[in-house]
């Protein structure tokens, strides 16, 4: 008989450590610089009985959540990257996005209480959990979480944005890795080199393009000399001129 499926969002927490301490967050947290911002620390937290549990490793193929599964947390990367998707009423998998480290997964569920969409690890993946009517609670006193929160929902909602207009195959890849390029700088990593962890068909499925497509249009930048890449792992050589073509969509 098959075990049944337990949730990462509702599993026992797990001792991993992290580079924080007993008073400061993961320099990665989503929301570290808002409660330092408010003169919080992690003890002051605790005391507010808002938990950050970290939940994790899961391997490569481990679903984190199942779209339809309650809501009652969110959680940050903390290790990995995390791809969401929901299957269309003929079997297909349509891909939402990619969550990497320091980014939260879970806030579009806010609105109804159920997740409206699956989450599944693409390599091995640690979280931080956060109880969200804890966080709830704890936002309305203290003003620098709650924008937080909303600057994040924003976040999500331009990402979701960003890809719906007609743009060109090229326009699309080059918007995709400077996107991914820039949150990986966003978080203290390099700017210009980078490795991903979705395949190129869940990066044409996200972009609404062919696998091909991208293999073809990744090719020719290297060739134009815009990109080195070998295979997963992604150097930008010409900044100047990607930011060029994905002007149309990032509109910047």
């Amino acid at each position: 008989m098959s075990r049944p499926f337990l949730s990462p969002f509702h599993a026992k927490p797990s001792p991993i450590t992290d580079d924080g301490d007993e008073f400061t967050f993961c320099s990665s947290c989503a929301f570290a610089g808002a409660c330092r911002a408010e003169g919080y620390d992690k003890s002051a937290l605790e005391e507010l009985h808002c938990l950050v549990e970290h939940v994790g490793p899961y391997h490569a193929g481990t679903p984190l959540f199942r779209e339809g599964d309650p809501f009652n947390a969110i959680a940050a990367v903390r290790s990995g990257t995390v791809k969401t998707f929901r299957i269309d009423a003929s079997g297909r998998e349509q891909v939402l996005g990619f969550f990497l480290l320091g980014e939260v997964i879970g806030l579009d569920a806010i609105h109804n209480g159920r997740f409206p969409c699956n989450a599944v690890a693409l390599d091995t993946v640690s979280l931080c959990r956060f109880s969200f009517p804890m966080m709830a609670t704890l936002a309305t006193r203290m003003p620098g979480l709650q924008a937080q929160l909303f600057r994040l929902l924003s976040q999500d909602i331009n990402k979701a944005a960003a890809m719906a207009g007609d743009f060109s195959a090229d326009e699309r890849m080059a918007a995709f890795v400077l996107s991914i390029a820039r949150r990986f700088a966003y978080r203290g990593f390099s700017p210009t080199r980078f490795v991903l962890s979705m395949s190129r068909t869940d990066i044409g499925n996200y972009l609404r393009l062919a696998a091909e497509t991208v293999s073809r249009v990744v090719r020719r930048f290297q060739d134009e000399g815009l990109l080195r890449v070998d295979r997963r792992e992604f150097e930008i050589l010409d900044l100047r001129r990607l930011q060029q073509l994905a002007l149309p969509v990032l509109r910047e």
